[in-house]
């Protein structure tokens, strides 16, 4: 998914906690899956940055003048303009974009030794 084109707000907007909590039943269950759906935008957007910093990564050892990298900066910029991940996930949400389950009993039972 391209977390880039969402419309998810890039500030921190007031919510109605009762319209997140009605989709599941339970506030707690819905901010349980918007952690982790954010967990999981995070780490698509790191590794995404970090590959594109990667390309402006030098490796020489010398001393001499530190030099700035103007499209390092600008990549640097684009990425910190983005909205928030757990804005992102809260958005996909609300949105009925996310998929969720509860695990089975048979996927939560103990084995017996």
């Amino acid at each position: 998914m391209d977390y880039k084109k969402t419309d998810a707000p890039v500030s921190t907007i007031t919510r109605n906690i009762v319209s997140i909590g009605e989709k599941t039943g339970n506030i707690y269950e819905a901010v349980v899956i918007c952690s982790k759906m954010a967990d999981q935008i995070n780490a698509e957007l790191r590794k995404e940055l970090y590959e594109k910093l990667e390309e402006f990564a030098t490796y020489n050892d010398n001393l001499e003048e530190v030099h700035e990298n103007r499209e390092q900066i600008e990549v640097s910029k684009y990425f910190e303009k983005l909205p928030k991940p757990s804005l992102i996930s809260l958005e996909e949400f609300l949105s009925d974009r996310v998929y969720y389950a509860y695990p089975t009993t048979e996927d939560t039972e103990i084995p017996s030794v």
